[in-house]
């Protein structure tokens, strides 16, 4: 009974730490000079609502925003696993020759460096009978230039006396690849999914956003877009919440992923006193 009292008290003072204790101060002092500021100057909702009002909206159009929430997520999820797959395998082919990374790696230069938002309406024109394919075309294009980058870096980073030593062993292409070039390519990988993750959601967004399709499917960002047209100020800003909220929600699950799976063996996520 005491060790159970004991581990329960090792894990609250686990989470009350300057890193957890200093964000939420932080948060909770901005939220708090937002709230008096609104109220002293009067401030009109449908301009800046207050942060209690946003979380009363929040709360009773629930029933209207999560659901346009979840379509958002299944495009976001589907753009981020289409982008890490594409990603992976193009980058697993640039590392076999210079002369294939050096002729694919400008077009994924070209696709980082297009704006979505110019090329967006162009997708949804031409895939006009599937809106759905047509947006995470959209957001797959934004999430995929990080996985192609880390990976490929992190693939042509390989230790120079590991590489000798596997070809003094006679180990093949595919052999070195596997067993050496994978796994020392696996924290820029995952440093890269960390930033794939929020920049699939920010493109699923914009999609959105340039698509303006509406109906029982539509997503988080058309319903911003209707609070908008209707001065519904609060709701705007409740959906946008939930967005952040998703945000921070998909880098902590990929930070806590990359965690778990280098574990102790890479400096990265080795913990310093």
């Amino acid at each position: 009974m005491g060790t159970n009292k004991t581990r329960a008290n090792f894990g609250w003072q686990r989470w009350l730490t300057i890193d957890t204790i200093a964000p939420i101060a932080v948060g909770l002092l901005v939220l708090t000079v937002w709230e008096v500021s609104v109220r002293v100057t009067n401030t009109p909702a449908y301009i800046l609502p207050t942060p209690s009002l946003i979380l009363t909206t929040l709360i009773r159009d629930w029933g209207i925003l999560f659901p346009a929430l979840f379509t958002t997520i299944k495009i976001t999820i589907a753009a981020f696993m289409t982008a890490v797959f594409s990603g992976l395998l193009i980058s697993v082919l640039m590392a076999q020759s210079k002369w294939i990374e050096k002729s694919l790696y400008p077009y994924a230069i070209v696709l980082q460096t297009t704006p979505i938002a110019a090329i967006a309406p162009l997708i949804i024109i031409w895939l006009r009978n599937n809106t759905f394919a047509a947006l995470v075309l959209c957001a797959w294009i934004v999430a995929l230039f990080p996985i192609i980058s880390n990976t490929t870096f992190g693939l042509n980073s390989i230790d120079a006396n590991l590489r000798d030593l596997f070809r003094l062993y006679g180990a093949s292409r595919w052999q070195t690849l596997l067993y050496l070039r994978l796994p020392s390519a696996l924290p820029y990988f995952l440093s890269g999914l960390r930033i794939s993750g929020g920049l699939a959601l920010i493109g699923a967004v914009v999609a959105e956003f340039v698509a303006g399709t509406g109906g029982a499917n539509s997503g988080i960002a058309y319903q911003m877009l209707i609070a908008g047209y209707n001065l519904q100020i609060p709701r705007m800003f409740a959906a946008l919440v939930m967005i952040t909220g998703l945000g921070i929600l998909i880098f902590v699950a990929l930070s806590a992923l990359s965690d778990a799976i280098l574990g102790d063996w890479h400096e990265s996520s080795v913990k310093r006193d």
